[in-house]
């Protein structure tokens, strides 16, 4: 087999996690007496970081960077007590990661979502499968920035192009495509399918156990 690891985005990809997300983030917004927002819209919202998320969430006119500082800070605190209520994996993903366990692949989390949740969600509904388990540390590295993606496939003592890096949104195949990793996009997730392809994913899976088949070409 060519490929010897998988690295995966979380939010959209792995898990749904747009309930507690928006959630969270709301709660914060009325607290301000801003307008809250649907699930529908923090699909779109979500993909770059809670900072980036916090901006998009608050009223364009009240917008300044000490405001940012303050709600991102709120939303920390309150998203931190409730980021596994309502997060699932998607139908699916276990029985995959069961399938590249039992293959030995070797399989990672790259996410834009603060390091500290990633590994939160990662560890109370992933336990034993993925190592290492990356969440946003700094914002120069954050994607689609190659950094992160290519410090894992040196951790993990495989070359970019035996890696394939699976994902929902524009950002996730901009990550791969910078970092010389096969890009591959989930149909599930927070955006469309035209999104992934106009960004160059080679592959589209629509239904997780789909991507043994991406594996063996």
């Amino acid at each position: 087999m060519k490929y010897k690891a998988v690295i995966f985005d979380l939010d959209g990809t792995l898990v749904n996690s747009i309930e507690d997300i928006a959630d969270a983030m709301n709660i914060v917004l009325k607290s301000y007496s801003y307008p809250t927002h649907s699930y529908e819209t923090y699909q779109i919202f979500v993909g770059s970081g809670i900072k980036s998320l916090v901006k998009k969430a608050l009223p364009a006119v009240h917008i300044n960077d000490s405001l940012i500082n303050t709600v991102f800070n709120t939303m920390m605190s309150v998203y931190r007590n409730q980021c596994t209520n309502k997060t699932k994996p998607y139908p699916g993903i276990i029985d995959l990661l069961d399938v590249l366990k039992n293959k030995q692949l070797k399989i990672s989390i790259l996410s834009n979502k603060a390091d500290e949740f990633t590994k939160k969600i990662a560890s109370t509904l992933f336990p034993d499968y993925f190592n290492p388990v990356l969440g946003l540390k700094f914002e120069a590295h954050k994607k689609p920035s190659p950094i992160v993606a290519l410090q894992i496939c040196k951790e993990l003592q495989v070359k970019p192009d035996e890696t394939l890096y699976v994902g929902d949104t524009s950002i996730d195949i901009q990550t791969a495509l910078n970092a010389n990793l096969l890009p591959v996009g989930v149909s599930w997730g927070f955006r469309d399918i035209k999104e992934l392809r106009d960004t160059g994913a080679k592959h589209i899976l629509n239904h997780p156990l789909d991507l043994i088949k991406v594996l063996q070409t």
